[in-house]
């Protein structure tokens, strides 16, 4: 799909397709990062960065992983 260009302030500004954005996850006020990569311009939607709390509060009891024995002490670990 070919589109133009066009002028917003003393900026340019590329329209994004409906269908475009849908496909990607885009919606008004999205966060999105913008980079240069050859001679092409890219734009990404910035993927949320979750805290160690949020991941912490998904660990239950059910997808908790047992202790796993890994041997005896070599070099100077100290195993209590």
């Amino acid at each position: 799909m070919q589109i133009r260009i066009q002028k917003w302030g003393r900026s340019l500004a590329v329209r994004i397709p409906k269908s475009f954005a849908a496909e990607i996850g885009l919606e008004q006020d999205t966060p999105v990062d913008i980079a240069v990569q050859g001679d092409s311009l890219v734009v990404s939607p910035v993927r949320p960065a979750y805290t160690l709390e949020q991941l912490l509060a998904q660990v239950t009891d059910q997808n908790r992983h047992s202790e796993q024995e890994s041997g005896p002490a070599v070099g100077r670990e100290e195993w209590c």
